[in-house]
């Protein structure tokens, strides 16, 4: 049978590819692996049987067999490790690999989401346009730093891997603000994860889904 996870039925990002289910669709088709989705309303993923599968009533979810995981980050690294494509195969390249994981998903996406907080909830705030000047120099300083390592390398430690997709996933919530437009080198890595089969695939699944619920 094949692995099960759970995704939007009508996704907020608008089939722009940044819900989290994405970066597990991604993990899946890198690896060559079919797999099945079912869809929930925003009320299902709060209803006790989602919630069975994900404490927090969030997506996705991964089920196969009798296993059952939650959170975007631990579902790739599980995929990762079951399966080839996704981690080297010498022990410390792999384990390289998994702190770049690590990194894309606890250091630079929260500044990011952050400036996703300000722009959708604090707008009517006094401070508002400090707060959010702030939160941008934030994503700056990572995103210095992380063009600073990558330099002229395709990827961040050798081949393509996991840390590479969940990076890239994460810099593309970014891309909206136009602040990846001021890093070339960023850009530039972003668009080759993006120009990659497995990701096209995984982004047409995705977009398909929203395009089908909202009569598109």
């Amino acid at each position: 049978m094949n692995p099960t996870i759970t995704a939007f039925e009508l996704s907020p990002d608008r089939g722009r590819g940044l819900a989290r289910d994405m970066r597990v669709r991604w993990a899946l088709e890198e690896t060559g692996r079919p797999y099945d989705v079912r869809l929930l309303s925003f009320s299902a993923m709060k209803e006790p049987a989602h919630r069975a599968r994900h404490p927090f009533g969030q997506i996705p979810t991964y089920e196969d067999g009798g296993l059952v995981l939650f959170e975007s980050g631990a579902i790739v690294l599980h995929i990762a490790q079951c399966h080839a494509g996704l981690l080297p195969g010498e022990a410390g390249a792999r384990a390289r690999a998994i702190s770049w994981m690590f990194a894309a998903l606890n250091t630079v996406e929260p500044p990011i989401l952050d400036l996703q907080t300000v722009m959708f909830l604090e707008r009517d705030k006094s401070w508002f346009e400090e707060r959010r000047a702030m939160v941008k120099d934030g994503i700056r300083r990572r995103l210095d730093e992380l063009s600073s390592y990558l330099g002229d390398a395709d990827w961040l430690d050798g081949a393509f891997s996991a840390g590479d997709l969940l990076m890239v996933s994460v810099l593309l919530r970014v891309k909206a603000a136009g602040i990846l437009d001021e890093y070339p080198t960023l850009a530039a890595y972003v668009a080759r994860g993006e120009a990659r089969p497995a990701y096209q695939r995984a982004f047409a699944a995705q977009l398909a889904v929203f395009t089908a619920a909202s009569g598109g």
